[in-house]
Protein backbone atom coordinates (compact mmCIF):
# COMPACT_ATOMS: atom_id res chain seq x y z
CA UNK A 1 0.00 0.00 0.00
CA UNK A 2 1.26 3.34 -0.65
CA UNK A 3 1.98 5.97 2.19
CA UNK A 4 0.37 9.12 1.46
CA UNK A 5 2.73 11.58 0.12
CA UNK A 6 2.85 15.24 1.44
CA UNK A 7 1.89 17.64 -1.11
CA UNK A 8 4.13 20.40 0.07
CA UNK A 9 7.62 18.42 0.03
CA UNK A 10 10.85 20.67 -0.33
CA UNK A 11 10.63 20.31 -4.23
CA UNK A 12 7.12 21.06 -4.82
CA UNK A 13 7.28 24.06 -2.52
CA UNK A 14 10.83 25.16 -4.44
CA UNK A 15 8.39 24.48 -7.57
CA UNK A 16 5.01 27.00 -6.17
CA UNK A 17 7.72 29.73 -4.83
CA UNK A 18 9.62 29.90 -8.32
CA UNK A 19 6.29 30.24 -10.48
CA UNK A 20 5.11 32.88 -7.47
CA UNK A 21 8.80 34.71 -7.97
CA UNK A 22 7.68 34.41 -12.01
CA UNK A 23 4.92 36.95 -11.48
CA UNK A 24 6.17 39.33 -9.74
CA UNK A 25 9.12 39.19 -11.87
CA UNK A 26 7.04 39.51 -14.92
CA UNK A 27 5.52 42.32 -13.33
CA UNK A 28 8.68 44.09 -12.90
CA UNK A 29 9.52 44.04 -16.65
CA UNK A 30 5.93 45.86 -17.81
CA UNK A 31 6.96 47.95 -15.18
CA UNK A 32 11.03 48.76 -16.52
CA UNK A 33 8.95 49.50 -20.17
CA UNK A 34 7.30 51.99 -19.02
CA UNK A 35 9.66 53.67 -17.20
CA UNK A 36 12.09 53.07 -20.30
CA UNK A 37 9.83 54.81 -22.79
CA UNK A 38 7.21 57.47 -22.74
CA UNK A 39 4.18 56.30 -21.05
CA UNK A 40 4.70 58.00 -17.89
CA UNK A 41 6.62 60.63 -18.42
CA UNK A 42 10.31 61.46 -19.95
CA UNK A 43 12.14 57.86 -20.93
CA UNK A 44 14.36 56.96 -17.78
CA UNK A 45 17.60 55.54 -18.22
CA UNK A 46 18.53 52.09 -17.41
CA UNK A 47 20.70 53.13 -14.38
CA UNK A 48 18.07 55.50 -12.51
CA UNK A 49 15.55 51.94 -13.23
CA UNK A 50 17.79 49.92 -11.57
CA UNK A 51 18.60 52.23 -8.92
CA UNK A 52 14.97 52.62 -8.03
CA UNK A 53 14.88 48.94 -7.91
CA UNK A 54 17.28 48.82 -5.58
CA UNK A 55 16.56 51.54 -3.35
CA UNK A 56 12.99 50.66 -2.40
CA UNK A 57 13.74 47.55 -1.70
CA UNK A 58 16.46 48.56 0.49
CA UNK A 59 13.88 50.82 2.17
CA UNK A 60 11.63 48.17 2.46
CA UNK A 61 13.88 45.52 3.98
CA UNK A 62 15.28 48.44 6.24
CA UNK A 63 12.14 48.94 8.03
CA UNK A 64 11.32 44.62 8.34
CA UNK A 65 15.07 44.77 10.46
CA UNK A 66 13.93 47.66 12.28
CA UNK A 67 10.79 45.83 13.39
CA UNK A 68 12.21 42.71 14.01
CA UNK A 69 16.16 43.20 15.06
CA UNK A 70 16.95 39.89 13.26
CA UNK A 71 20.95 38.86 14.51
CA UNK A 72 23.37 39.02 10.97
CA UNK A 73 25.61 35.93 11.90
CA UNK A 74 28.76 35.69 9.83
CA UNK A 75 28.29 36.84 6.32
CA UNK A 76 30.24 35.65 3.56
CA UNK A 77 30.83 39.24 2.17
CA UNK A 78 32.91 38.20 -0.72
CA UNK A 79 30.17 36.12 -1.92
CA UNK A 80 27.69 39.01 -1.39
CA UNK A 81 29.88 41.51 -3.40
CA UNK A 82 30.45 39.37 -6.35
CA UNK A 83 26.21 38.05 -6.07
CA UNK A 84 25.31 41.79 -5.62
CA UNK A 85 27.01 43.06 -8.55
CA UNK A 86 26.18 40.40 -10.58
CA UNK A 87 22.27 40.97 -9.82
CA UNK A 88 22.37 44.47 -10.37
CA UNK A 89 24.22 44.39 -13.62
CA UNK A 90 22.29 41.51 -15.02
CA UNK A 91 19.22 43.69 -13.57
CA UNK A 92 20.42 46.49 -15.43
CA UNK A 93 20.89 45.30 -18.82
CA UNK A 94 17.34 43.18 -18.50
CA UNK A 95 15.96 47.12 -17.72
CA UNK A 96 17.82 48.42 -21.02
CA UNK A 97 16.68 45.62 -23.26
CA UNK A 98 13.20 45.66 -22.36
CA UNK A 99 13.27 49.71 -23.22
CA UNK A 100 14.54 48.86 -26.77
CA UNK A 101 12.99 46.23 -27.92
CA UNK A 102 9.14 44.06 -27.73
CA UNK A 103 8.74 43.15 -23.83
CA UNK A 104 8.43 39.60 -24.61
CA UNK A 105 11.77 39.33 -27.03
CA UNK A 106 13.44 40.93 -24.27
CA UNK A 107 12.10 38.60 -21.49
CA UNK A 108 12.59 35.30 -23.24
CA UNK A 109 16.17 36.18 -23.86
CA UNK A 110 17.29 37.13 -20.92
CA UNK A 111 15.84 34.40 -18.97
CA UNK A 112 17.94 32.03 -20.68
CA UNK A 113 19.39 32.46 -17.31
CA UNK A 114 18.34 29.33 -15.60
CA UNK A 115 19.70 27.07 -18.60
CA UNK A 116 23.47 28.95 -18.05
CA UNK A 117 22.54 28.20 -13.99
CA UNK A 118 22.13 24.39 -14.96
CA UNK A 119 24.94 24.47 -16.40
CA UNK A 120 26.90 26.39 -13.84
CA UNK A 121 25.49 24.10 -12.06
CA UNK A 122 26.91 20.77 -13.50
CA UNK A 123 30.79 22.39 -13.61
CA UNK A 124 30.56 24.88 -10.04
CA UNK A 125 27.85 22.86 -7.54
CA UNK A 126 28.97 19.22 -9.17
CA UNK A 127 25.15 18.58 -9.43
CA UNK A 128 23.94 15.40 -11.47
CA UNK A 129 21.23 16.18 -14.52
CA UNK A 130 19.48 13.47 -15.04
CA UNK A 131 17.85 12.93 -18.66
CA UNK A 132 14.31 14.16 -17.99
CA UNK A 133 16.17 17.51 -16.56
CA UNK A 134 17.76 18.07 -19.50
CA UNK A 135 14.68 17.41 -21.56
CA UNK A 136 12.66 19.85 -19.49
CA UNK A 137 15.40 22.45 -20.18
CA UNK A 138 15.90 21.63 -23.85
CA UNK A 139 11.69 22.34 -24.25
CA UNK A 140 11.85 25.80 -21.60
CA UNK A 141 14.65 26.33 -23.67
CA UNK A 142 12.60 25.64 -27.54
CA UNK A 143 9.39 27.17 -26.32
CA UNK A 144 11.65 30.49 -25.41
CA UNK A 145 12.96 30.54 -29.16
CA UNK A 146 9.94 30.17 -30.35
CA UNK A 147 8.52 33.29 -28.39
CA UNK A 148 11.47 35.11 -29.36
CA UNK A 149 10.77 34.57 -32.98
CA UNK A 150 14.44 34.58 -34.08
CA UNK A 151 15.05 37.46 -37.23
CA UNK A 152 17.58 39.75 -38.03
CA UNK A 153 16.20 42.22 -35.66
CA UNK A 154 16.70 40.17 -32.49
CA UNK A 155 20.31 39.99 -32.48
CA UNK A 156 20.89 43.79 -32.25
CA UNK A 157 22.24 45.18 -28.91
CA UNK A 158 19.36 45.13 -27.24
CA UNK A 159 19.30 41.33 -27.81
CA UNK A 160 22.93 41.10 -26.76
CA UNK A 161 22.15 42.81 -23.53
CA UNK A 162 19.73 40.77 -22.68
CA UNK A 163 21.63 37.48 -23.70
CA UNK A 164 24.60 39.15 -21.58
CA UNK A 165 22.22 40.09 -18.65
CA UNK A 166 21.09 35.82 -18.76
CA UNK A 167 25.12 34.94 -18.34
CA UNK A 168 25.08 37.53 -15.53
CA UNK A 169 22.16 36.15 -13.54
CA UNK A 170 23.32 32.78 -14.02
CA UNK A 171 26.19 32.77 -12.15
CA UNK A 172 24.01 35.01 -9.70
CA UNK A 173 21.82 32.00 -8.80
CA UNK A 174 24.76 29.55 -8.34
CA UNK A 175 26.33 32.36 -5.83
CA UNK A 176 22.92 32.37 -4.04
CA UNK A 177 22.56 28.72 -3.93
CA UNK A 178 26.22 28.49 -2.39
CA UNK A 179 24.95 31.57 -0.12
CA UNK A 180 21.34 29.85 0.93
CA UNK A 181 23.55 26.68 2.67
CA UNK A 182 24.98 29.01 5.54
CA UNK A 183 22.35 31.70 5.46
CA UNK A 184 19.12 32.78 6.06
CA UNK A 185 17.21 33.94 3.52
CA UNK A 186 16.73 37.68 5.00
CA UNK A 187 19.76 37.84 5.98
CA UNK A 188 21.13 37.34 2.53
CA UNK A 189 18.10 39.94 1.20
CA UNK A 190 19.09 42.61 3.50
CA UNK A 191 23.00 42.48 2.50
CA UNK A 192 22.13 41.79 -1.26
CA UNK A 193 20.05 45.47 -1.16
CA UNK A 194 22.65 46.95 1.07
CA UNK A 195 25.25 46.08 -1.67
CA UNK A 196 22.72 46.71 -4.54
CA UNK A 197 21.35 50.17 -2.79
CA UNK A 198 24.94 52.14 -2.86
CA UNK A 199 26.14 50.51 -6.62
CA UNK A 200 23.00 51.37 -7.95
CA UNK A 201 22.84 54.90 -6.72
CA UNK A 202 26.61 55.59 -7.46
CA UNK A 203 26.12 55.04 -10.74
CA UNK A 204 22.75 56.63 -11.41
CA UNK A 205 24.29 60.00 -9.91
CA UNK A 206 26.46 60.91 -13.11
CA UNK A 207 22.75 60.85 -14.90
CA UNK A 208 20.52 61.95 -13.25
CA UNK A 209 16.60 62.79 -14.24
CA UNK A 210 13.73 64.21 -12.26
CA UNK A 211 11.19 61.06 -12.00
CA UNK A 212 7.56 62.56 -12.14
CA UNK A 213 4.91 61.28 -9.94
CA UNK A 214 3.66 58.29 -12.09
CA UNK A 215 7.44 57.39 -12.34
CA UNK A 216 8.26 57.72 -9.01
CA UNK A 217 5.16 55.09 -8.23
CA UNK A 218 6.39 53.05 -10.56
CA UNK A 219 9.96 52.91 -9.01
CA UNK A 220 8.70 52.39 -5.89
CA UNK A 221 6.27 49.44 -7.17
CA UNK A 222 9.28 47.85 -9.33
CA UNK A 223 11.39 47.70 -5.88
CA UNK A 224 8.62 45.77 -3.58
CA UNK A 225 7.76 43.77 -6.75
CA UNK A 226 11.31 42.81 -6.74
CA UNK A 227 11.78 42.48 -3.10
CA UNK A 228 8.74 39.64 -2.97
CA UNK A 229 10.85 38.11 -6.32
CA UNK A 230 13.49 37.48 -4.83
CA UNK A 231 12.41 36.49 -1.31
CA UNK A 232 10.49 33.97 -3.22
CA UNK A 233 13.55 32.76 -4.94
CA UNK A 234 16.11 32.37 -2.62
CA UNK A 235 13.88 30.51 -0.50
CA UNK A 236 12.74 28.03 -3.15
CA UNK A 237 17.07 27.56 -4.01
CA UNK A 238 17.73 26.56 -0.96
CA UNK A 239 14.85 23.76 -0.92
CA UNK A 240 15.91 22.15 -4.26
CA UNK A 241 18.86 22.76 -6.94
CA UNK A 242 19.39 25.07 -9.01
CA UNK A 243 19.20 22.42 -12.12
CA UNK A 244 15.49 21.30 -10.66
CA UNK A 245 14.25 24.81 -10.41
CA UNK A 246 15.48 26.21 -13.49
CA UNK A 247 12.40 25.12 -16.04
CA UNK A 248 9.72 26.98 -13.92
CA UNK A 249 12.22 30.11 -14.16
CA UNK A 250 10.52 29.94 -17.84
CA UNK A 251 6.87 30.85 -16.85
CA UNK A 252 7.79 34.14 -16.27
CA UNK A 253 7.65 34.35 -20.23
CA UNK A 254 3.55 33.14 -19.86
CA UNK A 255 2.56 36.09 -17.40
CA UNK A 256 4.65 38.65 -19.76
CA UNK A 257 2.10 37.43 -22.52
CA UNK A 258 -0.65 37.91 -19.42
CA UNK A 259 0.05 40.87 -18.79
CA UNK A 260 0.43 42.15 -22.27
CA UNK A 261 -2.77 41.12 -23.00
CA UNK A 262 -4.49 42.18 -19.51
CA UNK A 263 -3.08 45.89 -19.69
CA UNK A 264 -2.27 46.73 -23.16
CA UNK A 265 -4.89 44.93 -25.28
CA UNK A 266 -2.17 42.52 -27.42
CA UNK A 267 -3.64 38.97 -27.70
CA UNK A 268 -0.97 36.22 -28.34
CA UNK A 269 -1.03 35.01 -31.59
CA UNK A 270 -0.79 31.66 -32.40
CA UNK A 271 3.11 31.51 -32.26
CA UNK A 272 3.39 32.85 -28.41
CA UNK A 273 0.58 30.13 -27.93
CA UNK A 274 2.94 27.08 -29.10
CA UNK A 275 5.78 28.73 -27.28
CA UNK A 276 3.68 28.83 -23.85
CA UNK A 277 2.65 25.41 -24.40
CA UNK A 278 6.33 23.89 -24.69
CA UNK A 279 7.45 25.76 -21.84
CA UNK A 280 4.49 24.76 -19.42
CA UNK A 281 4.87 20.97 -21.29
CA UNK A 282 8.72 20.99 -19.89
CA UNK A 283 7.68 22.24 -16.20
CA UNK A 284 4.84 19.82 -15.94
CA UNK A 285 7.20 16.90 -17.52
CA UNK A 286 9.47 18.15 -14.34
CA UNK A 287 6.90 18.33 -11.36
CA UNK A 288 5.69 14.60 -12.65
CA UNK A 289 9.08 12.91 -12.78
CA UNK A 290 9.75 14.45 -9.36
CA UNK A 291 6.17 12.79 -7.84
CA UNK A 292 7.49 10.02 -9.16
CA UNK A 293 11.44 9.51 -7.83
CA UNK A 294 9.62 10.62 -4.52
CA UNK A 295 6.71 8.26 -4.59
CA UNK A 296 7.50 5.12 -2.50
CA UNK A 297 7.95 1.59 -3.55
CA UNK A 298 5.54 -1.42 -2.37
Amino acid sequence: MYNKINFLDPKRKAAILIILATIFIAGTMVLAKSLGQDWLGKPLHPLIISAGRFSFAWMALVIIFVIKKPTIKSPNLKLHLMRSILGWSGVTLMFASASMIPLTDATAISFLNPVFAMLFAVYFLKEKIGKYRWLAVFLALTGSFILLRPSNNTFQIAGLLALFAAVLMGCELILMKIITKKENSFQILIINNSIGFIVSISAAYFIWQQPTLYQWIALISLGLLMICAQAFYINAIALADASYIAPFSYMTLIFVTFYDFALFDEIPDYISLIGISIILTGAILLAWREKIKLEPKI
